[in-house]
């Protein structure tokens, strides 16, 4: 009943609407029930009025409440009417002409027969649409056009995706219902202010949305929020909007990062430089996601990335001076520094400048990576977690991590994997990274269809429900809005997220690699593709955004830059490898890189103070607090060993570490089960036996003033762990961070982070780190306790 009520009042003009259904005759209570006194017997022919329109609206209520007294006291046409509208039929489809009118026999229940059948076509329509519009959502992405050549296939085969225009009928609907309406779901946002379209329009907005140059990967994602924030932000109508200034920034952008390559291609035509050739957009996509991070509080992103296109970036992102890379070309040049240097694209920097979007300052930081491509993921992900950790950033609001990535060391190699899982965990997690993965659709010289066994290289990301953004890198615009909209995931939900850049190699593996041999129809196409820049600037120069003057003047002018700057480099008589330092310790070193102080303090401490730290050792300082009977045996021991002045290996570190702590020194201990110790030795946390979780951590409780104390289990990883500490412990001198390996040998399995970071850190990159590893029982296995006096500890 209240269906038709709502569904006439909208049939009526506003000013019937307000008169309502007050004006009904009063009811008339009879017994229980409640009837209406019929107002009018239609034994007439009801032909006299047109049907529904503003004059007879209250005739229409009438029959109505006539209807609901007994339906024998209207015509049959109204019954049928009312049947259908009570059953949810719109009142366009409800109203049906009788067979005869002139007073013949109908077939009984044909009107209803006929409604019901037209009532579940329209449900049976409406589901379809609906599934056709979820298809676009999982699946419009295989139909994109992503690739820049246009060769590849994301499934590696010729099957078609069943989803698309010509795929209706797939949906059980028809070239015929093309022109018909239908009411969207909730669950999308095509309609703009509309809330029905035609079904073509609905395959047009759709195809508009999923298929062209972005494809969107999103609907394994578990939580509905999130999937309709990113649905709105693709689907809007006109969503992707750029006023004419953002395009004129964005072709200053394209042509630095372009014109930088052929500068250097220029100079140095049989160097070795892994230019970003093929993925010019690169340096705009880098640049909208720091801008539109500063514009959300960012003030320090910590970026980590492998060597293509490393150059590209500290020159045109980082902003390094150009005459101090220019000058890593000189092969004359010797290093003012101790240690043997490395090449030119390994080399980090870090650098504090004025962000010009946001009128903020930003603080820029490229971690230095040796040749093993994915090896420095955790590292910047330790770095980033130790700069929130020190500025009080708990929910990742200042400090960002970016990390870059090739598509075949994305998919190929496992230490991606090990350091997407540190994402959630309680004391890793950076709250949200930007992965933007240059995908060149080859690695050195294998195909992706022997490289990896899943349809794209960024299927790894799914494991975490990170959203995966996939752009066609031949469209700085979409690169633009894709990058913009990641900014803002990160910012919202502070989850991570990734950006897969579509693009090609235009050279070899480097510059003096022949891809021929390999890639031969790829690299064919390769040669006929026109570049970015000048397919952009073309476009731009047609809509009348820039003239051809004012871009040949903005191309003459860089240039003029880049020369200037190697004629600066000219002077240049050494190299200077501190001018690279990816992690300054200002604090601690000179500018010239010397140690500000050269004397040691003592580092004794009171046999007080070592009672006392014992004492909170053997204690529970927390009221209330049930533990395991074990576990009480254990601290009585520990209490006495403290009065006989004695302690074992598991006591002596907890008074190293406490006298740090007290000191004010941040203490900081990873590693698999180091809570509780492999051998049941630690058991620094403590787990109330009646309450959930629900921890003490005593070494918290030794003084008021002291620095916190971090230790942590991690995941069942060596490689990505170790990284993460190695990183952690770049950030500051004044910290003792450890990584405890669960027997000694694991540490074979994190050997690339020992070999290309730890042992040679320093020479290579002038780089300083305190990190200390923990290895129980080097390569042995067995177990063992060692005890001492309180006289073998003054020192510690």
């Amino acid at each position: 009943m209240h269906r038709l009520r709502t569904s006439m009042a909208c049939l009526r003009p506003i000013a019937q609407t307000a008169q309502g259904i007050s004006q009904a005759r009063p009811l008339q209570v009879r017994g229980a029930s409640r009837t209406f006194e019929p107002l009018r017997r239609l034994s007439a022919s009801v032909s006299s009025e047109p049907f529904l329109n503003a004059t007879s609206s209250n005739y229409v209520e009438e029959m109505y409440y006539a209807w609901l007294e007994n339906p024998k006291n209207v015509h049959k046409s109204w019954d049928v009417f009312f049947s259908n509208a009570n059953a949810g039929v719109p009142p366009g489809l409800a109203y049906q002409s009788p067979l005869q009118l002139n007073g013949a026999p109908q077939p009984a229940g044909s009107a209803s027969m006929g409604a019901q059948a037209k009532t579940e076509k329209l449900v049976a329509d409406h589901l379809a649409v609906h599934t056709l519009i979820r298809a676009y959502q999982v699946r419009g992405h295989h139909i994109a056009k992503l690739d820049p050549l246009g060769i590849s296939c994301v499934d590696f085969d010729d099957a078609p995706c069943a989803v698309g225009f010509q795929n209706v009928g797939f949906y059980g609907l028809a070239e015929s219902d093309l022109d018909k309406m239908f009411r969207l779901p909730t669950t999308t946002f095509i309609g703009g202010g509309e809330s029905a379209l035609p079904l073509r329009e609905i395959i047009r907005r759709l195809e508009s949305a999923y298929c062209q140059h972005i494809g969107v990967e999103f609907m394994f994602i578990n939580d509905v929020e999130q999937c309709q924030w990113i649905r709105q932000k693709f689907e809007t109508p006109d969503n992707m909007q750029f006023s004419a200034e953002d395009k004129r920034t964005l072709l200053g952008r394209m042509i630095r990062s372009t014109r930088f390559e052929e500068f250097l291609q220029r100079k140095w035509s049989s160097e070795k430089r892994f230019g970003l050739e093929g993925c010019e957009s690169l340096i705009p996509a880098l640049k909208t996601i720091i801008d539109k991070s500063s514009q959300s509080g960012v003030e320090s992103v910590i970026m980590g990335m492998s060597h293509r296109g490393r150059l590209n970036v500290l020159a045109n992102v980082i902003r390094k001076e150009l005459e101090q890379i220019f000058c890593q070309f000189d092969s004359k040049l010797e290093a003012a520094d101790e240690g043997s240097g490395d090449v030119k694209y390994h080399l980090g920097m870090y650098h504090k400048r004025m962000n010009r979007v946001s009128d903020k300052f930003v603080t820029l930081s490229l971690v230095a990576n040796p040749s093993h491509l994915e090896a420095v993921d955790p590292v910047v992900q330790g770095k980033t977690k130790a700069e929130q950790f020190y500025s009080g950033d708990t929910e990742g609001k200042r400090v960002m991590s970016i990390l870059l990535h090739g598509d075949a060391a994305f998919a190929g190699q496992g230490i991606v994997y090990e350091t997407f899982h540190l994402s959630d965990l309680p004391s890793y997690s950076t709250h949200g990274t930007i992965h933007v993965v240059v995908n060149n659709q080859i690695g050195f010289t294998t195909d992706p269809r022997m490289a990896r066994s899943s349809p794209y290289p960024t299927d790894v990301a799914r494991v975490v429900n990170a959203p995966i953004f996939h752009v066609n890198a031949d469209d700085p615009e979409a690169v633009m809005y894709v990058c913009k909209v990641a900014a803002e995931w990160r910012s919202t939900f502070h989850k991570d997220v990734v950006v897969d850049l579509v693009c090609y190699r235009r050279n070899g593996h480097n510059e003096m690699d022949e891809p021929m041999f390999t890639q031969p129809l790829m690299y064919k196409r390769i040669k006929k593709q026109k570049g970015v820049l000048q397919k952009f600037a073309e476009k731009l120069i047609g809509q009348g955004v820039v003239s051809a003057q004012t871009y040949e003047e903005e191309v003459a002018n860089y240039d003029r830059i880049c020369e200037d700057a190697y004629a600066r480099s000219k002077d240049e008589k050494i190299l200077h490898i501190k001018h690279w330092l990816d992690s300054p310790w200002p604090d601690f070193f000179t500018i010239d890189g010397q140690p500000k102080h050269m004397s040691h303090p003592l580092t004794g401490i009171t046999e007080g103070d070592l009672q006392h730290i014992g004492n909170i050792a053997a204690s529970v300082p927390v009221e209330d607090f049930t533990i395991h009977g074990g576990l009480s045996r254990i601290l009585k021991g520990r209490a006495n060993m403290v009065n006989q002045r004695l302690c074992d290996w598991a006591l002596g570190e907890y008074m190293a570490f406490g006298s740090l702590l007290k000191e004010g020194i941040h203490v900081r201990l990873s590693g698999q089960d180091v809570e509780r110790g492999t051998f049941s030795h630690r058991h620094h946390v403590l787990h109330d036996q009646n309450v959930d979780k629900r921890i003490c951590i005593p070494m918290n409780y030794i003084s008021p003033n002291q620095a916190p104390y971090t230790v942590c289990n991690s995941s069942l990883s060596e490689y990505g762990v170790l990284g993460f500490e190695l990183g952690f412990a770049m950030a500051s001198p004044n910290a003792l961070v450890l990584w405890e390996a669960q027997f000694g040998d694991f540490h074979n399995t994190a050997q690339c982070i020992i070999d290309q970071f730890i042992s040679s850190g320093q020479a290579k990159w002038v780089r300083q780190n305190g990190i200390v590893l923990l290895l129980p029982h080097g390569m042995e296995g067995m177990v063992h306790t060692e005890k001492c006096c309180f006289t073998c500890l003054p020192d510690l």
